[in-house]
């Protein structure tokens, strides 16, 4: 126990008597902590945009004016049996279809003039699919589709005229995640390698002291034991100062958020993962604290 207090005491001593080097280590140790938890909210926001966005994206398979509605039925069931990652599927039949437009187009004399020209419901019923990410999910139901098996009730099927904007916007959502990803890392190993450089001038201000603990015999590990508690000292700050500064910032950006991407809200997007973030802020700030401290000491010893 004497020796668990004097570790206690040196560290405490060390953390004080260099207070301005201190400051710094915490700062960085702020600075990656938020830097990670602002990736971890920042891929939650970039989801839900891929999402909607991906979501935009269908085929529709137009019925023959013939075809029974149990039969379209019967082709909607067989879809969702062959291809698992079909996210819906939804039938409209030939009214809905006619109510969605004049919906759509209400108060617009020129659709009204055009149907009135037409006469009747000009539009076929038709089933809307969307899959989860994956162009070769359409190509494969659009085959099935225009199998032999359903030619009969089937009258086209609109993937060939829109695979080539499908595959582009699968094309750059897939390359907005690799390159927020890479990036997020990069910056995330540069933090890291600031906040050993700084753990390491903090441990090379200390030497005379860790000279005249090894001339005297002391162990390693009472040695290395007051660097990693002060680097844990350091990483507890780190998060309070951390925690903080996130609820600040999210409270406060939310609302702009929500009036740029309407249905997604960061504050509650923040809190149903509010454990997650503090276990993240967590192991950020004081594991590499201590991680920082063990290993620059460790080596230093070895010298």
């Amino acid at each position: 126990m004497s020796n668990l207090k004097r570790v206690f005491s040196f560290a405490l001593s060390d953390f004080y008597r260099h207070k301005g080097i201190s400051i710094s280590a915490i700062f960085i140790l702020t600075l990656t902590t938020l830097l990670v938890t602002g990736l971890f909210l920042m891929r939650g926001t970039s989801n839900y945009l891929i999402t909607v966005i991906q979501d935009k994206i269908d085929i529709t398979a137009y019925f023959k004016e013939e075809a029974q509605e149990q039969e379209m039925l019967d082709a909607r069931d067989e879809i969702l049996k062959s291809t698992p990652n079909i996210k819906s599927v939804e039938y409209i039949s030939k009214e809905d279809a006619l109510g969605d437009f004049l919906d759509k187009h209400k108060g617009s004399d020129v659709f009204s003039k055009a149907l009135s020209e037409v006469g009747g419901n000009p539009f076929l019923p038709s089933l809307n699919i969307v899959t989860k990410d994956d162009t070769s999910q359409y190509e494969q139901i659009a085959n099935v589709l225009e199998s032999e098996k359903f030619s009969k009730i089937i009258e086209k099927v609109d993937f060939s005229e829109k695979k080539a904007t499908i595959d582009k916007v699968f094309s750059i959502t897939s390359s907005v995640s690799r390159i927020g990803l890479i990036t997020g890392l990069i910056l995330v190993l540069t933090a890291i390698f600031v906040v050993f450089s700084t753990m390491k001038l903090i441990i090379n201000n200390s030497k005379e002291e860790i000279s005249t603990m090894k001339i005297v015999g002391a162990s390693h590990w009472f040695i290395k034991a007051p660097f990693v508690i002060e680097g844990g000292i350091f990483g507890l700050i780190a998060f309070i100062i951390c925690l903080f500064i996130t609820i600040l910032l999210v409270y406060f950006s939310s609302g702009l958020l929500s009036v740029i991407m309407p249905g997604f809200s960061l504050l509650i997007y923040f809190f149903s993962n509010f454990f997650i973030i503090i276990l993240i802020q967590l192991v950020t700030a004081i594991g590499l604290g201590v991680l920082a401290s063990f290993m620059v000491v460790n080596k230093y010893l070895r010298v």
